[in-house]
């Protein structure tokens, strides 16, 4: 039992997925390589420019308030937080305050620590992002810092949690689960690795329910920085507790090398950034935004994916993360499976279901990641893929055979019945055919025949083997076995 509760609230921001940005039409490009490329004077903050609204981005952030059951504000409006930094053209940016787009919902991360839990929401609004800055050399050796504004504008939700998460692994759970929740519904690719995904968080312990004083840890942007900088949170506040100390209210950065938080600023209240009403933007209207439309573009939502496929194909809760955490690979596995199912819909039985997720999940899923593409970009189409398990449960095909046509069919796109007619690799299970081959391996192989004879059953897989590489794995190892018992 640990002395101290820990409380952990998040604020995640993640850019979302438009063509433009928030306030202009510059393209929303996180691949643009050349610095300062997607501007123009409305992003960078020239005198006399005025922002006009990406609906769209108000669109997504509609859908994500849908999605966690949040209450989508009768009236929104965007506001200016006042502050300096390099990276902030303006000298502020337009953000909300009082009045956010969404307000309440929730995060169920029960599937993912194995046990009923659910993190409340405390609202999710829309901001643009700042530039970013990319820090060098000189000619001369001398250190400096560079400002690349393509990403300056382009906008960024962030979304608010309660302080409702006591451990480093709900926490990373809930943002594995959000991140999740923004690519099922298209709006945000939320990569951490490339900065479209980060965390900020508010960290306190105390020996009771009563909120400690909290210390904010800014622009964590991986998994492993959110959990270990938690984790070293709660172990260095405790530490100043037990000495007798008292924690300060600070906002403070993680060092991934040296694994721990350095103090960076006291930290920041409302009042600090001064909040005023935008005076460029008008307030909004819920009203003004088609919200049933929105509803019906919802696609079905991991948390309902994940309990459909457990009742409905018996998924281990392991294979269930890999195939619901991946949403391509997912409904690849579903195409498949109807296509197994047949015409007349008959229930289809386990064994097609475990040969179809075991060929999808480790021989089809590796040679695409080694080639570098996705389940959507495969020339093997599901319906391939389903004659392929098709063959191999009725034993047309041997399990060798099978992970070569595989491979055969990503570099062509052929039907694997296709492959398997015109080079020959049909599964060969004419007893009278493989009679003389299995003669002749036990007179080759007098040790392990003896082995055979004598009850040894180990011994028939070596002579199976053997059979199988001179057939260049097209024999049925069920009628090899019982050749051999009955020549020894």
């Amino acid at each position: 039992m640990h002395k101290y509760l820990p409380t952990i609230g998040l604020e995640v921001h993640a850019e979302l997925h438009t063509k433009t940005k928030v306030f202009c039409d510059c393209p929303n490009n996180p691949d643009e390589k050349r610095p300062n490329t997607n501007v123009c004077p409305v992003c960078l903050g020239h005198p006399g420019v005025l922002p006009v609204l990406n609906k769209k981005a108000i669109e997504f952030m509609i859908k994500i308030g849908l999605a966690i059951g949040g209450e989508i504000n009768e009236n929104f409006k965007f506001d200016r937080k006042n502050y300096f930094y390099p990276d902030l053209p303006k000298g502020y940016q337009i953000s909300q305050f009082d009045l956010p787009i969404v307000k309440g919902g929730s995060l169920d991360i029960s599937s993912r620590i194995r046990k009923n839990r659910i993190i409340k929401i405390n609202r999710v609004h829309l901001e643009e992002d700042a530039g970013k800055l990319v820090h060098g050399k000189d000619e001369n050796g001398k250190e400096i810092t560079f400002v690349d504004f393509n990403r300056g504008g382009v906008p960024l939700m962030e979304l608010v949690s309660e302080p409702d998460i006591h451990s480093a692994e709900e926490a990373v759970a809930y943002g594995r689960e959000l991140q999740l929740l923004l690519r099922y519904l298209g709006v945000s690719t939320a990569d951490l690795e490339r900065g479209q995904m980060r965390f900020d968080a508010n960290i306190s312990i105390s020996p009771d329910e009563k909120l400690g004083t909290r210390a904010e840890i800014k622009n964590l942007n991986s998994f492993s920085a959110l959990e270990s900088a938690i984790n070293y949170e709660i172990k260095r506040q405790t530490e100043i507790l037990e000495e007798g100390g008292k924690v300060n209210q600070e906002t403070r950065g993680w060092d991934d090398i040296k694994q721990k938080t350095i103090a960076q600023r006291s930290k920041e209240q409302a009042h600090d950034y001064r909040y005023f009403p935008e005076p460029d933007l008008p307030p909004f209207t819920k009203s003004g935004f088609d919200i049933e439309k929105l509803k019906l573009e919802i696609p079905e939502l991991p948390e309902a994916k994940r309990k459909r496929f457990a009742e409905q194909y018996k998924i281990s809760q392991d294979m269930l993360g890999m195939l619901i955490d991946d949403r391509e690979m997912s409904n690849y596995f579903e195409q498949a499976v109807s296509e197994l199912e047949g015409d007349e819909q008959e229930e289809i039985n386990s064994e097609k279901i475990k040969l179809t997720l075991n060929y999808l999940s480790t021989d089809l899923r590796g040679l695409l990641m080694a080639k570098g593409i996705g389940f959507s970009e495969s020339k093997v189409d599901p319906e391939n893929f389903a004659d392929l398990i098709d063959m191999i449960a009725k034993k047309e095909i041997s399990s060798r055979v099978a992970k070569d046509l595989i491979v055969r069919m990503i570099d062509t796109g052929l039907d694997p019945r296709e492959i398997v007619k015109t080079e020959s690799l049909g599964q060969i299970s004419d007893e009278a055919g493989l009679h003389e081959l299995v003669v002749k391996i036990l007179k080759e192989n007098p040790k392990a025949a003896g082995d055979l004879k004598s009850g040894k059953d180990q011994a028939v897989m070596f002579l199976i083997g053997k059979a199988m590489a001179a057939l260049k794995g097209r024999g049925n190892p069920e009628v090899l076995k019982k050749l051999f018992k009955e020549n020894i």
